[in-house]
């Protein structure tokens, strides 16, 4: 049975649709009102705060601790620097995927690395015959994502902490309310955002201060529904639907590479040994069979479908989590694992799988939509991702 987060206390009360969902063993919130688009609205025009606690949360320190994270991650250690975060996947030997999260480097052989599934055992396997301590700090460490382009002028308003220069995936430690927090600035929404790292005992008061002093910015709590849409527009994979972990796979095409997954620019293939460095050096000479890209669709097509019987062309603001074919004539070359209807774009956009020969940016397919229980295709055209950048989110805000 799931358990409430640090700050269930806070949005239990504000949760006027008890639209709960179940993440990693917590009740988590879908959407706070009956929908969600004010929620979305935030995160795009305002300030939204979402509590991202259920991440699992793990603590790396001690002589070896650098030792342990290059051995893990696919990107090299040793140009991380003291206060920085990076993404990052890491592999199995088959060099194929068990996860990805981030890693905070907060000391010279001190790290915090969040991951999306249990991640304990892997990092305990790969810790033999190192000195090092590894913890971990899932319970014991709450966490909050506050997002959108008001969310920089408000944590200068109300943390003791050097937010005005603190640039894209850096972190910084202070204090909310006089709380100790750490506050990165990271998110999941492709947009301006941090989040503020607390020990679980004090997690309410932090919570009180931010919504308390982010009135005059419009905060407003945000659901996974919001969320959703959000990392869509930002290109950003959730595991179990754009991808598989290796360890959950049933079959070796539920696995997938860094390079599948279009991060090859985070696998340093020249640095120190790591877990699946040579099956991921074979795969980059051989080349890739699949690719995850992006695709838009053309809304005209769909307009046509729903016009042919009688009704009013419509897509849910939900973001679709349902895997739906994607063709090239009459063949099919892969699956879009994610689809939604982009409130900022004015488009119909998706993340999908395909075969690489139809992977390039410019190319035309199909994707599979239904009316009326009938199934259709309509034209679609692969894209770069991400589908929504705003300048704001990697530049250093005027606060």
């Amino acid at each position: 049975m799931p358990v409430g987060t640090p700050f269930h206390e806070r949005t239990l009360a504000l949760c006027e649709s008890l639209n709960y969902r179940e993440w990693s063993g917590y009740y988590t919130v879908s959407a706070y009102e009956t929908h969600h688009d004010h929620e979305y609205n935030a995160i795009r025009n305002a300030a939204a705060l979402i509590d991202i606690s259920p991440l699992f949360k793990y603590r790396v320190t001690g002589r070896d601790a650098t030792r342990l994270v290059d051995r893990i991650i696919t990107r090299d250690v040793h140009k991380i620097s003291v206060g920085q975060v990076v993404y990052t996947p890491w592999c199995d030997e088959h060099g194929k995927v068990i996860d990805d999260g981030t890693v905070s480097r907060l000391e010279e052989n001190v790290y915090r690395w969040t991951a999306a599934d249990p991640s304990l055992r892997w990092f305990t396997q790969n810790s033999i015959g190192l000195d090092l301590h590894l913890e971990d700090i899932s319970e014991s460490v709450a966490a909050l994502a506050l997002q959108g382009p008001t969310s920089g002028r408000l944590l200068k308003s109300v943390a003791n902490a050097e937010i005005e220069n603190l640039k894209y995936f850096r972190v910084t430690h202070g204090s909310i309310a006089g709380v100790p927090v750490d506050i990165s600035r990271t998110g999941y929404t492709g947009d301006l955002g941090y989040e503020v790292w607390v020990d679980a005992s004090d997690a309410l008061r932090v919570w009180d201060a931010l919504t308390e002093r982010g009135r005059p910015f419009d905060i407003k709590p945000a659901g996974m529904l919001a969320l959703d849409v959000a990392r869509i527009e930002a290109g950003l994979l959730l595991i179990d639907i754009d991808f598989n972990s290796s360890k959950k796979a049933l079959i070796d095409e539920q696995k997938y590479s860094p390079f599948e997954m279009g991060l090859g620019r985070l696998v340093s293939l020249d640095k120190n040994n790591f877990v699946g460095q040579q099956a991921l050096i074979r795969e980059s000479k051989r080349g890739l069979e699949k690719q995850i890209v992006g695709l838009e669709v053309d809304w005209i097509e769909v307009e046509r479908h729903y016009e042919a019987v009688g009704l009013p062309p419509a897509v849910s603001p939900i973001a679709s989590r349902v895997a739906v074919p994607v063709f090239k004539h009459d063949k099919q070359i892969g699956k879009a694992t994610s689809t939604t209807w982009s409130p900022v774009l004015k488009k119909m956009i998706g993340l999908a799988t395909l075969k690489s020969e139809f992977a390039k940016p410019g190319s035309n397919v199909e994707i599979e939509i239904t009316v009326e229980a009938v199934r259709h295709r309509v034209a679609a055209r692969v894209v770069k991702t991400p589908f929504y950048n705003p300048k704001h989110k990697t530049a250093t805000p005027i606060l």
